[in-house]
């Protein structure tokens, strides 16, 4: 009885999750914008500027691009919100949540399919734009040990961002309101040491950098992708810590309200 009853909450957020990742074949426009995007960032930071930024870093293009690969892959994670949001306010519209109300089902499953689907596709967009970066120019020094705690900063940050972009979802009162509120977080990896260091930028903007949910992220990422110290680990792992409690606290609250 009680193993019956302890894979209820098991089978539901399983079906659901198939329903999210089917949803992402039916509609691949989704992940083609969370891949293309950063992809897009990446070629014009890489070729079109990268020579220049890469000789005020005192090295060159390829010295560039090992510099701004981590921030490129911290934005796939940032885009990834926009879709996740995107797709809970969908739901919260078309009525669907309303009839699985109805249903004798699990009822945080919902939102964890959305959640878990949502990191099975941020990931694999992290795995594509990580293959192109290394294609043009991105050398990591990591063995097999960085590149798995590095994967597991990103996606305890992206576990983070996803259940803030379910809670933007949830609400946002139309799938418009929902594709534009998560906007700013595409802009901080540009306001952190994504593409050039902090200590280059005025000190109002600098101290704002450097006190921002990304930049220790980042430098977290790169550290370990690179074999260098990393000194912010702990911030990156508060931050994420944070933003999932309260994220997941709001998103409840809104989905029991509702």
């Amino acid at each position: 009885m009680t193993t019956a009853l302890a894979a209820h909450p098991v089978r539901d957020c399983s079906t659901m999750l198939r329903r999210q990742l089917r949803h992402m074949q039916r509609y691949p426009s989704m992940t083609l914008m969370l891949v293309g995007m950063p992809v897009i960032f990446l070629l014009l930071f890489v070729y079109v500027l990268g020579g220049t930024l890469g000789a005020g870093l005192g090295g060159g293009r390829g010295d560039y691009a090992t510099y701004v690969a981590p921030g490129i892959l911290l934005m796939t994670v940032g885009t990834a919100v926009s879709g996740t949001s995107v797709s809970v306010a969908m739901d919260m519209t078309e009525g669907i949540v309303a009839r699985f109300r109805t249903m004798a089902i699990f009822r945080p499953s919902v939102l964890t399919g959305h959640v878990l689907g949502s990191m099975v596709q941020t990931m694999l967009s992290v795995a594509v734009v990580a293959c192109v970066a290394v294609l043009v120019g991105f050398r990591p020094a990591a063995g097999v040990g960085g590149w798995l705690a590095a994967l597991g900063t990103i996606a305890a940050f992206a576990f983070a961002l996803i259940w803030l972009g379910v809670a933007l979802g949830m609400s946002a009162g139309s799938v418009e309101t929902a594709s534009n509120t998560p906007m700013p977080l595409m802009l901080l990896p540009f306001l952190g040491s994504g593409f050039v260091p902090t200590d280059s930028m005025p000190v109002v903007l600098r101290w704002f950098a450097e006190y921002q949910p990304f930049t220790p992220v980042i430098e977290t990422v790169r550290g370990l992708l690179m074999g260098t110290p990393v000194a912010d680990a702990v911030a990156a792992f508060l931050w994420s810590a944070a933003i999932a409690l309260a994220s997941y606290l709001w998103a409840i609250h809104l989905y029991n309200r509702a």
